[in-house]
């Protein structure tokens, strides 16, 4: 579970994003930063049980730094308002496909995964493998369980192409996916949840009904 303190430490520095409140309160970050570590490792050596390629994960492997680079961003803001954690196979800066937890009080958490916006080349791979694997792909994304916990992939505004790619016909079954940009997949957390103790648990189970997901995902890459 999630300390209380953590979600108000987050929520505080939404009020006040700026560097001297910052290090006014490093005691309260440093205790939000360790109680969020322990979650990511929780989760890390409950899922590795199954997924073996992230059971040797340390959470400094996969935890996001909270300071937030600013040098092409309008707004100046020095520090992000959330944790994220990216558990993958060779860490959060690893190119495969993974899982992800996203803390952000007031009902904006989520957990989920895929692969979101990677380059040209990936991209040009997993259509690849979409276009001729189809049937086992669209089995892993009408799985019950799945769809149960994550509602299906995402189909936001900016995931997805509005005409079909290069080397795809628009009659082709599989256009939808091969559409996207981006395959991904999240269901929200409430504050609520955060704090439950069984939180690890449902996380983990979480990343279990993605995992078919991620695999696939995976293999496409390393073909």
């Amino acid at each position: 579970m999630l300390a209380p303190a953590t979600l108000q430490f987050l929520k505080a520095l939404d009020k006040n994003n700026n560097k001297a409140w910052f290090d006014a309160h490093r005691k309260q970050y440093d205790a939000a930063k360790l109680n969020f570590a322990e979650l990511t490792q929780q989760v890390i050596t409950q899922f590795g049980k199954k997924e073996p390629s992230i059971a040797l994960l340390q959470p400094k492997e996969c935890v996001f730094r909270i300071n937030r680079d600013v040098r092409f961003s309008k707004n100046k803001a020095p520090y992000k308002n959330n944790m994220g954690a990216s558990i993958k196979a060779g860490g959060k800066k690893s190119l495969l496909a993974g899982y992800y937890i996203h803390l952000e009080p007031g009902g904006k958490s989520f957990v989920g995964g895929g692969l979101y916006m990677p380059d040209a080349a990936i991209v040009g791979k997993v259509r690849q493998e979409i276009d001729y694997n189809y049937a086992t792909f669209l089995r892993i994304v009408e799985n019950k369980k799945f769809i149960v916990q994550y509602g299906g992939l995402d189909f936001s505004e900016g995931l997805s192409l509005v005409r079909e790619p290069k080397g795809y016909e628009k009659e082709n079954p599989a256009i939808k996916y091969l559409k996207l940009k981006s395959w991904v997949a999240t269901a929200p957390l409430s504050d609520t949840a955060l704090q439950d103790k069984n939180l690890a648990t449902q996380l983990t189970k979480a990343f279990e009904y993605l995992q078919p997901l991620i695999s696939f995902l995976n293999e496409a890459l390393e073909a």
